[in-house]
């Protein structure tokens, strides 16, 4: 008879788990037949042995078998979603989400929050009044019929496995395991009903992959898990050393979403946003010009459908910090070479708008604006960030976060005759 001692040390040692060893594992997990203790010594067993392929289509299989899937089956359009692993001013899904809907797709983005230095869509939509981002499944396909996007949370019947494993994972150290970050992600968007996927997957300094030989491993590892439940999936790697844009944060990442849709979009905001929504398209089986939408209007009008349709008001004020301040003065006079996102990232966690946990709230209002950006002309003593914060005293903290952040050349970047794309490679 199986049992959960036997399964850790099977897995300690190094041997792989069969597949009914898993499927009991898992369920009896599910009803309190194995202890939290238990199921955290087997994951800190999986972060130093790993999942072999089968192994992990295995696990991620169950994941999903531990819920119900959203029926997209009443929605006529060709259904394709995203996923980002996570960076510092990374709204590209808010952008993205009306963009490919208003070329002909329908597009169902089941989202999340912030945490730490990372934003979380769901958090900078809901800065918006009156957006309501906990749909029912019925008020998620009534919005995607309509808007022909949709960006809501997950449902606590989707992959519901998922979350208590991450639980555990988030307080015993096993974050970071390629085999489990896979299954996480992709057995909530494969839950979610999407007949395609592109993923985004960040490499840098703010990215939760640091290393671009990381990334491509766990990019490779969700590609083949999404393809394998039948799945079109796609990955691109994309740098994630600097903020993206020049917003970080919720409300002031909103209203440069909202720039970009109506064609003001940073240039390595909207490189990322083109380059994604080409592939979302491609999967889809769709030929549009992505950019020809936002030119002409229908991207912006397809993101106020959505916004109306989950209750929001495209036209309400955003929420604005009381505080600001100018920071960050530039070392020499030069051009910006470094501006680390990894800092900005936590000091704007640090004025309000990221949490430290899950439960935690955020401040709408509050985040930083990049004044320059890496390949910019700076003078010496010219501030590089404006802060922004509800209260005066989280200054300093955030101001504390950026030390070292930056650094100035005296070469002009657009003498090289090679200018690095914020796009790396694609997988899939």
């Amino acid at each position: 008879m199986t049992d959960a001692g036997t399964l850790i040390r099977a897995k300690r040692d190094g041997n792989r788990l069969a597949d009914d060893d898993i499927r009991w594992l898992l369920e009896a997990h599910e009803a309190g037949e194995v202890a939290d203790e238990q199921m955290s010594a087997l994951l800190m067993a999986i972060y130093f042995q790993g999942l072999d392929r089968a192994e992990l289509r295995t696990w991620t299989a169950e994941m999903i078998a531990s819920g119900d899937r959203l029926d997209l089956s009443s929605i006529s359009k060709p259904t394709v979603d995203k996923h980002s692993t996570g960076g510092v001013g990374d709204k590209v899904s808010m952008i993205v989400a009306p963009l490919v809907a208003s070329c002909g797709a329908a597009v169902p983005h089941l989202s999340g929050r912030g945490l730490g230095h990372t934003g979380g869509t769901l958090d900078k939509l809901e800065s918006i009044p009156g957006f309501r981002a906990g749909l029912t499944p019925a008020e998620t396909l009534d919005v995607l019929a309509r808007a022909g996007c949709v960006i809501c949370a997950a449902g606590s019947g989707l992959a519901p496995a998922d979350r208590r494993l991450y639980a555990l994972r988030d307080v015993t150290g096993t974050i970071e395991s390629i085999p489990l970050i896979a299954s996480s992600i992709m057995s909530k968007k494969i839950a979610g009903g999407t007949r395609a996927l592109v993923l985004d997957v960040k490499v840098g300094t703010g990215a939760f992959m640091k290393s671009r030989d990381k990334a491509h491993e766990l990019a490779e590892t969700m590609v083949a898990l999404g393809e394998e439940q039948h799945v079109r999936t796609r990955a691109l790697l994309t740098r994630m050393d600097a903020p993206l844009g020049r917003a970080v944060g919720n409300a002031v990442e909103v209203e440069e979403a909202v720039r970009a849709l109506a064609g003001d979009g940073p240039p390595d905001l909207m490189e990322v946003t083109l380059a994604l929504a080409g592939q979302m398209l491609a999967l889809a089986g769709i030929e549009a010009d992505p950019a020809a939408a936002i030119a002409d209007g229908r991207a912006l009008a397809a993101y106020r459908m959505m916004v109306s349709a989950q209750g929001g008001d495209p036209d309400a004020p955003l929420p604005q910090a009381p505080h600001t301040l100018r920071a960050l003065p530039a070392p020499a006079s030069g051009w910006l070479s470094r501006l680390d996102a990894l800092a900005v990232g936590t000091a704007a966690w640090r004025l309000g708008a990221g949490r430290a946990r899950k439960e935690h709230g955020v401040s709408a209002a509050a985040g930083v604006i990049c004044l320059a950006k890496p390949g910019e002309r700076v003078q010496a003593g010219q501030p590089l960030l404006e802060l922004r914060a509800e209260e005066e005293g989280r200054f300093s903290r955030a101001l504390a976060a950026l030390d070292g952040a930056v650094e100035i050349s005296e070469r002009d970047p657009s003498a090289s005759a090679v200018s690095p794309s914020p796009v790396i490679e694609q997988i899939g």
